[in-house]
């Protein structure tokens, strides 16, 4: 097949060209942004083409995955190929179809759940080989595994569209306002999710409102409180990383040692080791692969330049925000907290402005960078901006890119750069400056 992808360099639509790629079919892609993102290395090295402009390869056996930020009745190139009469797919609508290819397990939740398929899709490819499709932009696909792991996102219940063997829930918490007007409609997009797994559902214990699911297929909760199915006892967290045991049902399954930071990731972990467990694996095969897992990438990583360290993760909630300065300040303890953060919504800031602020103030100092508004229009929200934020936090300031100087003032600091958007371009700049910083005190 020859598909054509409007939105390629999107991270979700990144991770279905790679898979498409893998799989053998022949991808091309299209995206409006002419500068360089962080999912274009992969896609390069597997010589997909990127186009900015029109492609005029296109035949007519061409079939066209668009991003749902595509209009296909107003963005040009969506009419240009729309008058072809080309065969349009939005991107979940081709997930729907992929996920009824394969025994698909579906990872949800409001946070956790790009580590959590990116953790499972590790243990699994270790073990037997898989699909999967990763919100941090990797895709991959294997021609003789019948498995696919997917990403499973809840906006606009794009989720509605999969066909899942298994159902996992990480959280259930108000997100994307310019959407669920309630939490009541939150949760009823997450329970009619649930009830679309044929085999099993497994939820985070720990989180209230997934106890709130009225689901038809069995469910099973996995966290840290004594009246889950699957929890973890005995964790210890260290600066490497938690250890913890596993008990199912009060019997005991194994012991893990994971390289990752905070409560968060101790959750991500069991959700993962629920799914290997119900799905038969040994404990101690699923403990070595935990041991080599890196992370998903931005998410927490870390650059060491000097006695600092830069840290790039896609929080953009406030309970991711709070999470991962907690995540900083267990791995790095005797070092200052500086958080940069990037809102990618007005209504997002516009709904949890305190909740940022309060997360925000964990930190030994915050930057707040202006508003995304790649989808909303700014004169819809005239009083809600960076200032927004910075008005109530402890010791807060404005940044821009071009002000990546204000950094250079911190040493022995661990320094967050916090967005689902371009704030790399930020910390790239601050890279540049601290490496000639360092440089010319050296001389």
């Amino acid at each position: 097949m020859k598909y054509y992808m409007a939105g390629i360099k999107g991270a979700g639509m990144s991770a279905l060209a790679n898979l498409l790629s893998d799989l053998g079919h022949e991808v091309t892609g299209y995206d409006d942004a002419s500068e360089h993102r962080f999912t274009e290395d992969k896609l390069r090295e597997k010589g997909i083409r990127i186009y900015t402009g029109p492609n005029n390869d296109l035949d007519n056996d061409t079939v066209v995955i668009y991003s749902p930020a595509f209009k296909i009745d107003t963005h040009p190139e969506m009419i240009r190929v729309k008058n072809m009469g080309l065969k349009m797919y939005e991107y979940q609508d081709i997930l729907g179809r992929l996920s009824k290819m394969y025994k698909t397990i579906c990872i949800s939740g409001c946070h956790g759940k790009t580590t959590t398929t990116s953790m499972l899709s590790h243990i699994m490819c270790d073990a037997e080989g898989c699909n999967y499709i990763i919100g941090d932009g990797n895709g991959h696909g294997d021609k003789n595994s019948g498995l696919f792991i997917l990403e499973a996102c809840e906006y606009r219940r794009h989720f509605l569209a999969y066909d899942p063997e298994y159902v996992v829930i990480t959280n259930i918490e108000m997100d994307h306002t310019d959407y669920y007007k309630s939490m009541d409609d939150m949760i009823l997009a997450y329970q009619e999710f649930a009830n679309k797994a044929k085999k099993l559902v497994i939820a985070c214990g720990d989180d209230p409102y997934t106890h709130m699911l009225e689901v038809n297929p069995q469910i099973f909760y996995y966290g840290l409180s004594e009246d889950n199915d699957i929890q973890a006892r005995d964790v210890e967290y260290r600066n490497d990383g938690t250890s913890f045991d596993v008990f199912v049902e009060d019997e005991y399954y194994g012991h893990f040692d994971l390289p990752l930071f905070g409560k968060h990731m101790l959750l991500n972990a069991l959700a993962a080791i629920a799914i290997c467990y119900y799905e038969r694996m040994e404990a101690k095969e699923v403990s070595k692969s935990l041991k080599t897992f890196k992370g998903a990438d931005r998410r927490f990583k870390e650059t060491f330049i000097g006695n600092n360290v830069l840290i790039d993760d896609y929080a953009h909630h406030p309970t991711e925000v709070k999470v991962t300065i907690k995540a900083a300040k267990q791995k790095y303890p005797d070092k200052k907290i500086i958080a940069i953060f990037k809102a990618h919504t007005f209504s997002r800031v516009e709904e949890f402005k305190d909740e940022f602020a309060q997360a925000l103030n964990l930190a030994d100092k915050a930057y707040v960078m202006d508003i995304n508004y790649d989808r909303e229009n700014p004169e819809d929200y005239p009083n809600t901006s960076a200032k927004t934020i910075i008005d109530k936090l402890d010791n807060g300031d404005y940044i821009e890119q071009g002000m990546a100087s204000k950094l250079l003032e911190y040493d022995n600091s661990v320094i967050l750069f916090m967005s689902s958007k371009e704030i790399y371009l930020l910390e790239d700049e601050y890279k540049k400056l601290l490496e000639e910083k360092l440089r010319e005190t050296n001389i």
